[in-house]
């Protein structure tokens, strides 16, 4: 049995109807078992006890940011709070006098002295975030948080202004409303990357950002984690010499790059080797031949993202008894990798994600017609009852924008997850591509 209601908030339809059912067909507290985790006993599950002579836990499910600051909306699932006690943050451990305690009607507000247990009641000026757990000190229990689904779309974000000082006050409140809004600043792309259950979730945050706070955003395609690999074997010999007033620099290395496989080396997708015999290389500065390698993994020359699957192996180097030095061999490494590297038939690599795509048959041909117009490479297909599941193989850069195409194609039926799989050469033609972008990126800064 699953009740359906219509209506309009708007227009003040249905609402009444809504309460009705509320109370016909869901549970009260005592009709239902709620639990928590006993923090001092090793998380031991425990019931909530949905009566007022109980010791006081809540739960705060909601935020708002009102015009009195932050309003917390609690959940009393046992025991009662009452105007003027203390509450303890089970999280932070901070301990919080209750001033004002108020019933939610709408738009309207109502000051009460104390509520019961399966009342819903709001706080001001509480310092939290959406599922933290509120108790009288009495007794050490923490509810088990919502389940949080994994983001399926992100976004970059960038002001327009680059000093706006409420850029990062809006994500911060976003991040504590809703727990499905994630932040990070992508460490190679220095992007911050915004995701969310859907465009529509990020595209109101991003409304709400120019709205409530001034702060006026463009978002974009995030940057997708390129890697740059070798595919071939290139020789170096390399002499870093420069004579200033005093002692100078010099260092010379010789030997060869080769490319290795990633999946084998996943853990280290490179590897140093050092093959040099008779001291030509002083011990003392072959540590520093491998920083210098280290050096020029970080940063390939084609699109900038880092270098995996290569081995260096030094063969023999030359030394001088006052110019050399840690920095002159490292820096020797360094050049000697980049010319070698460039010589060593050079490819970008893109990540490839594994997509299981499910919906209703009679749009299994739409799915597959998405798939392949993303070029993804069809791995399995297979159908359960009126379902179907198609399992792919698809770049991650192709894989923008995605979810609003299945929607749109599956009638809001299909749904979709993804994860990381490999890193793969991209076609020829796209690698040019990037290589044209990422000039114009390194021209515009100049």
């Amino acid at each position: 049995f699953t009740p359906v209601l219509m209506g309009s908030a708007i227009k003040d339809k249905g609402v009444q109807s809504l309460l009705d059912a509320v109370i016909s067909y869901l549970p009260n507290p005592t009709e239902i078992t709620n639990t928590m985790l006993d923090i001092d006993n090793g998380e031991q599950v425990l019931d909530v006890i949905p009566h007022s002579n109980q010791p006081f836990v809540g739960l705060a499910f909601k935020l708002e940011e009102g015009k009195y600051g932050q309003l917390t909306y609690i959940r009393v699932y046992q025991g009662r709070l009452e105007k003027g006690q203390f509450a303890y943050h089970v999280k932070t451990g901070k301990k919080i006098k209750i001033a004002r305690l108020v019933r939610m009607h709408s738009n309207s507000m109502e000051d009460v002295d104390s509520v019961g247990a399966g009342e819903i009641c709001a706080l001001f000026g509480i310092d939290c975030a959406s599922g933290d757990t509120f108790t009288d000190g009495s007794i050490n229990c923490s509810m088990s948080t919502m389940y949080v689904p994994d983001s399926v779309i992100s976004l970059s974000l960038t002001p327009k202004d680059k000093n706006a000082p409420n850029f990062s006050k809006a994500l911060n409140r976003f991040q504590r409303e809703d727990p499905t809004f994630r932040v990070h600043v992508d460490s190679e792309s220095k992007q911050t990357i915004i995701s969310g259950m859907g465009e529509l979730h990020l595209d109101i945050y991003v409304e709400r950002m120019r709205r409530e706070y001034n702060v006026d955003c463009i978002t974009g395609k995030p940057q997708v984690a390129f890697r740059e690999t070798a595919t071939s074997k290139a020789k170096f010999a390399y002499t870093h010499k420069k004579q200033t007033g005093g002692s100078g620099q010099y260092g010379r290395v010789v030997g060869y790059i080769e490319p290795i496989d990633s999946a084998q080396h996943a853990e280290l997708p490179y590897e140093f080797v050092n093959n040099v015999v008779g001291g030509n290389i002083p011990t003392q500065f072959l540590p520093a031949c491998e920083k210098g390698f280290m050096d020029g993994l970080k940063e390939g020359f084609m699109v900038g993202h880092p270098v995996v699957g290569v081995r260096m192996v030094l063969e023999d180097g030359q030394a001088h008894m006052v110019d050399s030095s840690e920095l002159a061999f490292r820096l020797a490494t360094l050049n000697a990798f980049r010319e070698a590297f460039k010589a060593s038939g050079p490819r970008i690599l893109e990540p490839v994600m594994l997509v299981e795509v499910s919906a209703p048959v009679e749009f299994q041909g739409n799915v597959l017609g998405s798939l392949n117009k993303r070029k993804g490479m069809i791995v399995d297909t297979e159908t359960q009852e009126d379902y179907c599941v198609v399992t792919s193989e698809v770049p991650l850069n192709n894989m923008f924008g995605y979810s609003t195409e299945l929607r749109s194609a599956t009638q809001g039926k299909g749904e979709f997850s993804m994860e990381y799989k490999r890193h793969s050469p991209v076609m020829h033609s796209v690698q040019e591509e990037l290589i044209k972008e990422h000039q114009a990126k390194l021209a515009e800064k100049k």
